[in-house]
């Protein structure tokens, strides 16, 4: 596998993680099998072999471009010989370029040319398919693309920056501290998060202290998982379940899982970005 991360452009760095071209080859009709992490939502489009895909109990194949929402699962998948490209999409995206209830399309994998919502990217995807177009004019065609997108959509809520701020506080344990800082009552808090996050706040602070963990042990896995635990964690047992309910497997599972996809990206994606997954990118400021 090979990966090449891009920064969004200033004037689009609010509403991304980043933008990544990759090309798997698995050799003569192989497949790779591996499975994402938890995370915010992605946009993916395929140019040669295209996914099978699974996130709970919602499967999808033969999509050339595919939108994930928001998840709390893995996603499972398995793909064979294929280039392609992926948008990370922050809550702020979704709200942007989706403007739908993100908790609708919570642990979902769709294929954007059967669903009306998801239309516009189909458009995309039939641009970045022309031929002859070098990876840096296809990625021109991305800006260009979210930037006449951005230009048709109302005016943006602060309070879901405000929100996503907050999420990354290592130290934020509670979400009456989190709604209190942010200005909002518990009860503007809820749908607020449910809206854009796709998730309540409860469990979106859960799922970041487990990815804070998961980010530390795949980067340096001599710490054990014990040395990883982040530090709201009560005990390893805590942790353990959270593993459970993220992962759908226990630690020593996915320790002995093979993972030729997503260890590799992680490392890499640290290695330029300085963050390993996308839940743990900060919101920047418009």
């Amino acid at each position: 596998m090979k990966v090449t991360f891009y920064e969004p452009p200033d004037d689009l760095e609010r509403f991304f993680t980043t933008f990544y071209c990759v090309e798997v080859d698995p050799g003569t009709g192989g497949k790779i099998r591996d499975s994402l992490h938890p995370e915010w939502a992605g946009l993916r489009i395929f140019s040669g072999d295209c996914p099978q895909s699974r996130i709970g109990g919602r499967a999808l194949s033969g999509a050339d471009c595919v939108v994930t929402g928001p998840s709390s699962l893995p996603l499972e998948f398995s793909i064979g010989a294929t280039r392609f490209w992926g948008v990370g999409i922050l809550p702020l995206g979704w709200a942007t370029f989706v403007g739908q209830p993100a908790d609708e399309f919570a642990n979902t994998v769709i294929d954007a040319r059967r669903q009306d919502e998801f239309a516009h990217f189909a458009g995309l995807a039939d641009d970045l398919g022309l031929p002859a177009l070098g990876e840096r004019q296809q990625l021109a065609i991305i800006c260009k693309f979210f930037r006449d997108e951005a230009r048709r959509c109302t005016k943006e809520d602060p309070r879901i920056s405000a929100i996503h701020a907050m999420l990354l506080d290592a130290q934020l344990p509670q979400v009456s501290e989190m709604a209190e800082r942010c200005g909002l009552n518990q009860r503007t808090m809820e749908r607020l998060c449910r809206k854009h996050f796709g998730f309540s706040p409860k469990l979106l602070l859960r799922r970041q202290r487990f990815m804070r963990s998961l980010a530390q042990f795949v980067l340096d896995p001599s710490l054990g998982w014990i040395g990883a635990l982040d530090s709201l964690y009560f005990d390893q047992s805590h942790f353990v379940r959270d593993c459970r309910d993220f992962l759908g497997m226990a630690p020593s599972e996915y320790v002995a899982a093979d993972h030729p996809v997503i260890l590799g990206f992680m490392r890499e994606r640290m290695r330029v970005r300085g963050s390993a997954v996308q839940t743990l990118d900060a919101p920047e400021a418009g």
